[in-house]
């Protein structure tokens, strides 16, 4: 192997590590915001409040796609991603209902 095969064999190890911690913290991060998530769906219930709180939805959606451009990262996408994981609380929040 050459030097410079070595180095970027390297660098590619090291940009591994980084997106394998990175994994990590998203999906413990996710975990966390379902724990809170489900607990608002449980203070719903007992209130008999709706699952879904589209005002709030909206204002949320429109605050990451505003993070999202700060991050340089693809509003669009963070707009899907959000409202993929608004739509699994809402069917956590419906289970609560019943």
């Amino acid at each position: 192997m050459t030097d410079a095969v070595t180095r970027a064999a390297d660098i590619l190890k090291e940009h591994r590590e980084s997106i394998d911690r990175l994994d990590a913290i998203l999906v413990y991060t996710l975990g966390e915001r379902f724990k809170h998530t489900q607990a608002v769906g449980k203070l719903k219930a007992e209130h008999d409040l709706p699952p879904s709180d589209p005002s709030r939805e909206d204002a949320q959606i429109a605050r990451l796609e505003d993070l999202a451009k700060r991050a340089n990262l693809d509003p669009e996408f963070a707009k899907k991603f959000l409202n993929f994981i608004i739509q699994e609380v809402i069917q956590h929040h419906k289970q609560h209902q019943k």
